[in-house]
Parts: C-alpha cells; structure tokens; sequence
C-alpha cells in the first residue's frame, strides 16, 4: 500500500492534566491514508520542537534564505507561563497550523518528521495518571467551529478563580463570598467588578478578592507605559489611602499602568497615585450607557486593603512600590524634558548662528597699495608715464 501519510488533521480541544504536576495537552484526531484514525495528545513546547526542526529541515521553504518563499506555517513560540487561558486561545492558532501542514508538498507533509511525530505513542493509550490526583478535565472545541478552521476562537470555557478572603455584598447585584469560594468569571470589567457565577448563584464580585487558579494573574495585566495615556476624570473621587489621588471632575490625567483589580496607577502633573479606573474616560472616547450605570457604583475596594488575604500565588505576585511609579515617573518626564530643552537649545542655535551670520559685516576687499614711481616709469605705458612726471 505503500508509506503512511496523513490525510487530516482535527484539533478536538484540549485537557487539563494533574499528574505529575498541572500541564496541558491538545488532542488530536489524526486521518492517515489507510483510513485509520488515531487520537492523539501532544503538549505545546514539543508541537513547538517539532516546528522548529521542520523549519532547519527545510530552510528555503521555511523562508530562511528568502522570506518570499516560505510555505511552512507561522507558530508563536511558548510563553514563560502557559496557563489555562493561553492554551484556550492558541486553538485557532493551532487549527489552521496543521491544516497548512497536511497540505504542503509531498515532501514536507508526508516526510517522516511529520510521520513520525503524530503516530500514537503508549502514553497516547494509557496515559500516566494517579488515583489520589484529580481526573483530568476535558475542554472540547465546539462542533460549528471545526468546519472552519480559520474561524475558530476555541471554546468557550470560563476560567475559575478562588476568592482570598471572605465578601459581603452591599446590593442586590452582587455575590457575597467566602474565603475559599470557587467562581467561575463570565465578564471581566475594567472597572474591577467583575461578574462570576458560582453554582446557581450569579452576581458582581470585587476582582481584588479573585485569584486564578493556574498562576499570578499579573500575567494579564499590561506592563507600566510612563508615557501615559490621556484620560478624563469623569466622577470626583476623595482619596481614602496615603497612595491615592484626589481629583475633580473635568480633570486630564495620565494613566501609566492599569492594574485588574480597576486601580489604575495615573500621574496628574508630576504627582502619581491610584485612582478607580471605572471614574475615568479616555480622552476623545465617546460616553456609554453601560460606563455611566458602572460609574454610579461605589469604586471596588483594593487588593492592599483586604484583611487576612491569604493569596497561593502571594510569593509570585509580581508587585511595583508606588515609590517606584513615582521615581520612574519623575525620570521619564526628566528625560523627556531634558529632550525638549536639547531640541529648543539646537533649534536656538541654529537661529543664533544664523543672525549672526546675516548681522556680520561683509569682508571689503583690500586695496592694493600705490606702486612707486620707478615702477611705473619702467612697466606702464608711456601715457601713464606722462602723468607723473
């Protein structure tokens, strides 16, 4: 019959793996050409090897020597920390990476790298598990999203967060909690309330009493930009803490670092401090409905004011000192100052250098002085000779 080559392959989904410590894997369903189809489970940094030597393989066709000749496929490389929402959303990804693969030349998709890589392995059959440890969990693409692999945006699975401390609601909107509580976070809302579900229980819930469950959720939170971006101060607010900002409403600001828990660090002038995110607008930005009924809600209370918060994730939070908003502040609007001023002093002395170059006098030409009378007698002609004797 000849060598085995793969007809399709489907991405199912994904599962989320315990033993021998938290990981994740995808699944697969491979179509080979004698009609066979096998499931099988591959984590993403060997799907990532496996790219990497298919690419040293073939360097022409993976646009190496000349970028207008790749074929093969673009994959993103791993991140540091793969959690569950990263292995959501690199699906799609994935789908139409493999849909490409099948069908390249001959001799990149049925050589045996590629062979060799989605045949079953044992651990494909029996894969390790442990009975003390929790089953693993199954997350399935839907059905109308495989008819279109380039369409598809994963699943919709809703990521589950453990509440740090315990929470009583002050309206009928909100889920009060307890320390320990598992929720499951259907919207998340910039202004640190965030809507989760919790058996048949469904209310807003402060994101400063959610942690996730697969590491730091720092990982979702942008990194500090000192440039800043202009926002509008749409609702005053008294500062409470020593930290925070007190402002008016009609104020321009500057955000410099937007925070989940809908504290955001902004800077007003050259003074940086907190303020709720859900009291501000970005400037230019048309006004909602849904921004004007969050702003009549009270601001969330902050991650630092919780008492007896006890965080699984609290050694690996990665936390700025607002003594360090504040100096890094102050050195970027130093520099950028500093800029400004070597800008206007080269700009000054270009403008000087040039007065004074239309200002200076033009050079006169040196007069030559008078030859003596011997010779103009001996050189000149005989009507100037006559004019001095």
């Amino acid at each position: 019959m000849g060598d085995a080559f793969i007809r399709h392959i489907e991405l199912l989904g994904y599962e989320k793996r315990f033993f021998p410590s938290q990981h994740y894997v995808y699944m697969f369903l491979v179509k080979w050409n004698d009609l066979s189809e096998k499931l099988v489970y591959r984590r993403f940094t060997e799907i990532y090897e496996f790219h990497k030597a298919l690419k040293e393989m073939f360097p022409i066709e993976s646009g190496d020597i000349n970028m207008e000749n790749r074929i093969i496929p673009h994959l993103p490389a791993p991140k540091w920390f793969d959690g569950q929402r990263s292995t959501q959303n690199r699906q799609g990804t994935l789908s139409e990476y493999c849909y490409t693969l099948v069908n390249l030349p001959n001799k990149i998709s049925r050589c045996l790298h590629v062979v060799n890589f989605f045949k079953v392995r044992p651990d494909d059959m029996n894969p390790a598990t442990d009975s003390q440890i929790k089953k693993p969990e199954v997350f399935l693409l839907p059905k109308d999203a495989k008819k279109n692999s380039t369409d598809i945006t994963g699943p919709i699975v809703l990521q589950t967060y453990r509440a740090i401390a315990d929470y009583e609601k002050s309206s009928t909107s909100e889920m009060a909690l307890k320390a320990g509580d598992m929720v499951d976070v259907v919207e998340k809302s910039e202004s640190g309330w965030w809507f989760c579900q919790m058996k048949n229980k469904r209310g807003w819930v402060p994101a400063a009493y959610l942690e996730p469950m697969d590491g730091p959720d720092e990982s979702e939170e942008q990194e500090p930009n000192y440039a800043g971006e202009q926002y509008v101060v749409q609702k005053s607010y008294t500062a409470v803490e020593e930290d925070e900002l007190t402002l008016k409403e009609g104020d321009t600001i500057e955000v410099i670092h937007k925070l989940l828990d809908g504290w955001w660090v902004i800077r007003k002038d050259e003074t940086t401090g907190y303020y709720p995110s859900m009291y501000l607008q970005k400037a230019g930005e048309a006004n909602t409905s849904v921004k004007s009924e969050l702003r009549n809600r009270s601001a969330p209370p902050r991650r630092s004011t919780i008492r007896n918060a006890k965080s699984i994730h609290k050694q690996g939070r990665k936390q700025i000192s607002q003594e360090t908003y504040r100096r890094n502040s102050k050195k970027y609007i130093q520099s950028r100052r500093n800029m400004k001023e070597n800008f206007q002093n080269k700009a000054n002395v270009i403008t000087e250098k040039n007065e004074r170059e239309e200002n200076k006098p033009r050079a006169q030409p040196a007069v030559p002085p008078r030859p003596s009378k011997d010779l103009i007698l001996n050189r000149c002609t005989e009507s100037t000779r006559r004019k001095i004797l």
